[in-house]
C-alpha cells in the first residue's frame, strides 16, 4: 500500500493478468457508463478519437496489456502497474520512458464522485485516450524526462504545469473550448462543472501557468485553455526551466481558494 492511501493495487498473475471482484466490475461499469454520457460534448476531439482507439469494454475492468497494445501502436506508450502511490522519481523515470503510471485498484462505491488517489478510472478512462496522439504523448515525455533531473523545489512548479494541462487543461476548438485533461474527463462532477459559470478560465501562458497555485480536493477556480495540442507540443520544445526561472523570480499568484492545513502542492504523482 502506498503512503498516505487506503487502497492496495492488485497484482498481476504470472502471465500478466490481473482478477478484480465482480464487484469492482460493477463500480467501473458504472463509471464508465455515466461518464460517457457526460462527456459526449465537452471532450475533446482528440480525446473521443482516442476513447475510440482504445475502444475499453464497459462492463468490466480492461487488463492493461489491452491498452498498451493500442497505445505503442498509436505513439509507442504502454501503461505501467504500480502501486496506489508511487515516488515522484519512479514517476518521472516512467514517464521519460513512454510508460504511464496505472495503479491497479478501483474507487469503493462510497468515493463514486471523488477520490485523492488515482485509480484504474482516473488513469485508463481519463488519461490514455489522450496519449495516442502524438502531441500529447511528446509533451508528456518531455515532462518526465525535465522532472527527473529537477530539484525539488523545480519540480513544485512543475506540478503546477502538469496538474493545468494534463490533469485540468481546456482547449479552444472550432466547436468551443473543449476538455483534453484527464482529472476533468474522469470526474462526473468536473466535467459538469468546469464550463459553469463558477470557474475561470483564463488563456494558456505557461509562465502563468507556472505561478498559479492550487488544490487537489476542490473543483479548480481557474482553468488554463490551450489554442490547440500543437500549442502543448510547442511547450515541449520550448525552455521550461527557463520559464520556471522566470516564474520564480515574478513569485506566486494569490491563491483564490481558502487554504488546507498540510496541503502539499507538490503531490502530483498521487493524482498523475
Amino acid at each position: 500500500m502506498g503512503k498516505g492511501t487506503k487502497y492496495v493495487a492488485r497484482e498481476p498473475d504470472a502471465s500478466g493478468f490481473i482478477a478484480y471482484p465482480d464487484s469492482e466490475h460493477a463500480v467501473w461499469r458504472e463509471l464508465i457508463t455515466r461518464q460517457h454520457k457526460v462527456i459526449r460534448n465537452v471532450a475533446c476531439d482528440e480525446y473521443l478519437h482516442g476513447l475510440k482507439l482504445l475502444d475499453l469494454p464497459e462492463d468490466r475492468i480492461p487488463q492493461l496489456e489491452e491498452v498498451s497494445s493500442v497505445l505503442r501502436r498509436e505513439t509507442g506508450w504502454e501503461v505501467a502497474q504500480v502501486p496506489a502511490l508511487i515516488p515522484f522519481d519512479t514517476f518521472f523515470d516512467l514517464l521519460s520512458n513512454k510508460k504511464f503510471p496505472c495503479a491497479t485498484f478501483i474507487r469503493t462505491p462510497d468515493e463514486m464522485d471523488y477520490l485523492q488517489e488515482p485509480d484504474i478510472f482516473h488513469e485508463i478512462f481519463g488519461h490514455c485516450a489522450m496519449l495516442t496522439n502524438p502531441y500529447f504523448a511528446e509533451f508528456t515525455q518531455m515532462y518526465g524526462k525535465l522532472g527527473y533531473s529537477a530539484s525539488k523545489e523545480d519540480r513544485i512548479f512543475l506540478a503546477r504545469l502538469y496538474w493545468f494541462t494534463v490533469e485540468f487543461g481546456l482547449m479552444n476548438s472550432a466547436a468551443g473550448q473543449r476538455i483534453y485533461g484527464g482529472g476533468i474527463l474522469s470526474s462526473i462532477g468536473e466535467t459538469q462543472y468546469c464550463f459553469s459559470d463558477t470557474p475561470e478560465r483564463r488563456p494558456f501562458d505557461i509562465v502563468d501557468v507556472l505561478r498559479t497555485p492550487y488544490r487537489i480536493d476542490i473543483m479548480q477556480p481557474i482553468y488554463y485553455v490551450l489554442d490547440g495540442l500543437k500549442q502543448l507540443y510547442e511547450v515541449a520544445h520550448c525552455d521550461i526551466m527557463d520559464k520556471v526561472r522566470q516564474a520564480k523570480e515574478l513569485g506566486l499568484f494569490a491563491p483564490t481558494f481558502p487554504p488546507k492545513q498540510q496541503t502539499n502542492p507538490e503531490k502530483l504523482a498521487a493524482r498523475a
